[in-house]
């Protein structure tokens, strides 16, 4: 399984409304021909019907009406890539405030962010907070196109004005690895092919880039194996299995585990993935496993391996509020982590972060697309990790009761540049 999550590179592309994100993601896939004459033809189509022209690579990943018709992305458009070397999923991150929540989403299980930004405007409010965001989630590395060099004639002095920016709050965030290239998504200098109008630049173009990143890193391992059960299986001739997706380390047979939160002991005896036995189970691999012992498990339970996680009905998380109105204490809503779903209250707002300054700032409540601390309280236990060792068990969302809308993106513990 290892293997075959090297080989499948996951990418969010973030940044503000306008600075080319849909352009860039377009000019990769027409550049790299991953588009089927039908495709570009529909494209064409509605570039001409918009009156911008012969082609306009951003309808290559805007494919809701309402998306062309206005010019920007509201959804995560997904789309799927590869090179002789590598194959890639791609989120296409809508830009706009409103869409901040669509963001969290197509950046939780990314390997890294594809930051795009313009040029002349430098680091927006909007990429900022997309940033904090990407970091909050796990994100650790980057790869930044600093885009419409053309319009500022390839300048390199306005390049190395945004690079020094980058280059701070990289620090101040804590990315592991950031590579910064100059671009133009329209033309398409250092998308594939190297630039003769940048002359002053040496680097990789993106799809280089993209191809030397390492991948499989939205599961780390070290921490324990996981796997949080969806479904109890009877099978023929009596006998239960329990079925999930694995996450953090493999299982094997002979294993030991520990059945959460009752804290049974057992084994696992046998795996299977569909109808097949296997020697192992890595992560992203959804298998049915037969313990040594009967247990009465369930749905929302968890096996795990050591180091064990945490069991608790409180703890403090950082918070991505999306919902219309603001998150006070005392607030009731429920909560989904992994396979369970349990009724919270919020018992305290801790504080809210300065996007400007990535302070934590006294606050009593979070606003739309607001980050904060806040003490949770859930009615039954759950078996949680820190965000920092597992995405999966560390992380939860908020559903509002009454309109079962999502309101929150929620990360347990405090991050790490708070």
């Amino acid at each position: 399984m290892k293997l075959a999550l090297k080989d499948l590179l996951r990418l969010a592309t973030i940044g503000s409304v306008d600075d080319g994100k849909s352009t860039l993601i377009g000019r990769l896939l027409v550049d790299t021909r991953q588009l089927f004459d039908d495709q570009l033809d529909a494209v064409v189509a509605a570039s001409e019907k918009r009156g911008v022209g012969d082609l306009d690579l951003s309808f290559v990943t805007d494919g809701l009406r309402a998306e062309r018709e206005q010019g920007i992305t509201i959804d995560v458009a997904y789309r799927y890539a590869s090179t002789p070397t590598r194959k890639f999923i791609i989120a296409d991150c809508p830009g706009h405030v409103q869409y901040t929540r669509n963001m969290a989403t197509g950046a939780s299980t990314a390997d890294l962010a594809l930051v795009v930004l313009d040029v002349a405007h430098g680091l927006k409010e909007q990429t900022r907070r997309h940033l904090c965001i990407a970091a909050l989630l796990g994100v650790h590395n980057l790869i930044v196109a600093v885009n419409k060099l053309d319009e500022a004639k390839w300048s390199q002095t306005a390049f190395q004005g945004v690079v020094d920016e980058l280059e701070t709050i990289a620090r101040e965030l804590g990315f592991a690895s950031m590579t910064i290239i100059p671009i133009s998504a329209l033309l398409g200098d250092n998308v594939v092919e190297p630039s003769a109008n940048t002359p002053w630049y040496d680097g990789p173009t993106v799809i280089e880039a993209l191809e030397e990143s390492d991948a499989g890193t939205w599961t780390r391992t070290g921490h324990g194996a996981r796997l949080p059960i969806q479904w109890v299986l009877r099978q023929p001739g009596g006998g239960r299995t329990y079925a999930g997706m694995v996450n953090g380390d493999s299982f094997r047979p002979g294993d030991v585990v520990t059945l959460l939160p009752a804290n049974i002991k057992t084994a696992i005896t046998a795996i299977h993935s569909g109808v097949k036995g296997r020697a192992e189970a890595g992560a992203g691999l959804s298998v049915d496993v037969k313990l040594a012992d009967e247990t009465d498990a369930g749905r929302g339970d968890m096996l795990a391996s050591e180091p064990l996680p945490t069991v608790t009905n409180e703890f403090v998380a950082t918070i991505c509020w999306f919902g219309e109105k603001p998150l006070v204490a005392g607030q009731r809503l429920r909560l989904k982590h992994t396979t369970k779903v349990t009724p919270v209250r919020v018992n305290t707002i801790d504080g809210v972060v300065d996007i400007g300054t990535l302070k934590v700032d006294a606050g009593r409540q979070l606003a739309t697309n607001e980050i904060g601390l806040a003490t949770l309280r859930t009615a039954d236990p759950l078996v949680v990790d820190d965000y920092g060792d597992n995405r999966v068990t560390g992380s939860f969302v908020l559903i509002d009761e009454v309109t079962n809308a999502t309101v929150a993106a929620g990360m347990i513990g405090r991050a790490t540049f708070l």
